[in-house]
């Protein structure tokens, strides 16, 4: 393989990485601004649940970088670079718990299919250890989606 497209590949892999990171860091920020923020006869339950779901995610925030910087890619940060790359919308206001239940499962099917995007770039490009971190993440929003949606369900 020549130089050239091998730092092709590199560069889809980071850029598939550096959305995810974005998609990842937004979607942990909406969901802890949920758990500030949640009323009603579920406080606790979904209190609790978010606080689960942002820690969760934050440390997976550090995992993605760190693949980036082992890739000699640097990871992006900050809000504005975050805000160019990712596909997840920010949290919104005065929701009721059972709205702020259903955005967050919206914004879970949607990091999932993001990270299905990235997971099929970095097999593509042989970079098995960045796929393999692409299926944990992959099964952790899928779980995540679950539980929510299992909320939802009446």
């Amino acid at each position: 393989m020549s130089n050239k497209t091998r730092l092709q590949r590199n560069s889809k892999v980071n850029d598939a990485l550096a959305a995810v990171l974005a998609d990842t860091f937004t979607l942990a920020l909406k969901t802890q601004n949920y758990h500030w923020n949640v009323t009603g006869p579920e406080f606790i339950d979904l209190h609790e649940l978010f606080g689960k779901q942002y820690e969760e995610m934050f440390d997976a925030d550090d995992e993605i970088a760190e693949r980036m910087r082992a890739l000699r890619a640097y990871a992006p940060g900050g809000l504005e670079a975050f805000k160019s790359l990712t596909a997840i919308a920010d949290a919104k206001r005065g929701l009721p718990a059972e709205k702020m239940v259903a955005d967050l499962l919206a914004s879970h099917e949607r990091i999932s299919e993001r990270i299905g995007e990235a997971e099929r770039i970095t097999t593509d490009s042989g970079d098995t250890r960045s796929a393999d971190l692409m299926v944990e993440r992959g099964q952790s929003h899928d779980k995540m989606a679950w539980m929510l949606r299992s909320f939802l369900e009446q």
